[in-house]
């Protein structure tokens, strides 16, 4: 497998990474990376290919230096849903079932029905308090959606925010008054709210592998 952990969405040529501080107990969070997501014809085109890869590559890392990781699944209550419990785009993609219970270090799954991981079951926020957990890593799926949500409710929390954006991706959407907005549009919308907003820091993949050891 080719390695795309370098080649985060961009706009113009942006400056080298600023190094980040990765504390020992930093906390994964892989959101709703499910196989609903795959079925285009009901989201729409996507941006960043190369997510699933960089996604992988996280978890990897976090579960062969002993951190925590926290799987989060989204059980839909919209009966089309391509994500409704009973239904097989509920379940994780493969790479990420594969995954699940191969590392040393503390696991956790998470089921919710809203957009925060935070609002799920079991308590996330007292889970990271048991374990003095005060660091955490936002991946998945969709960007500007549980991704943005989680990492923004994280912030308000009091949490270190980091949220590698290419290890992320997201679908086209419409608004309101006619406006459409491209996935890649939508995703760097997020990374300037998040990081602009003060409630992470966005980083990469590479970025991120570098000092998990």
């Amino acid at each position: 497998m080719s390695s795309n952990h370098e080649n985060a969405p961009s706009e113009g040529s942006p400056r080298a990474p600023e190094r980040t501080d990765l504390a020992p107990n930093a906390a994964l969070i892989v959101v709703d990376v499910q196989r609903g997501f795959e079925e285009e014809e009901f989201w729409g085109p996507r941006d960043n290919p190369a997510a699933d890869e960089n996604i992988a590559a996280l978890i990897d890392a976090w579960q062969e230096t002993g951190r925590p990781v926290v799987f989060v699944r989204h059980d839909s209550s919209q009966p089309g849903s391509p994500l409704r419990p009973g239904y097989g785009g509920n379940d994780f993609k493969e790479y990420v079932r594969r995954r699940r219970g191969q590392g040393t270090g503390p696991e956790l799954l998470v089921t919710k029905t809203v957009n925060s991981a935070f609002y799920g079951t079991p308590d996330l926020g007292a889970w990271f308090d048991e374990a003095g957990i005060r660091q955490i890593v936002v991946i998945g799926i969709q960007t500007n959606m549980c991704v943005e949500t989680t990492a923004r409710m994280g912030g308000n929390l009091g949490y270190e925010v980091l949220v590698p954006l290419d290890a992320t991706h997201t679908f086209d959407l419409s608004g309101p008054f006619g406006w459409h907005r491209s996935a890649a549009e939508l995703a760097r919308a997020t990374a300037v709210t998040l990081h602009g907003g003060g409630f992470a820091r966005v980083v990469t993949t590479a970025g991120l592998l570098a000092v998990c050891r």
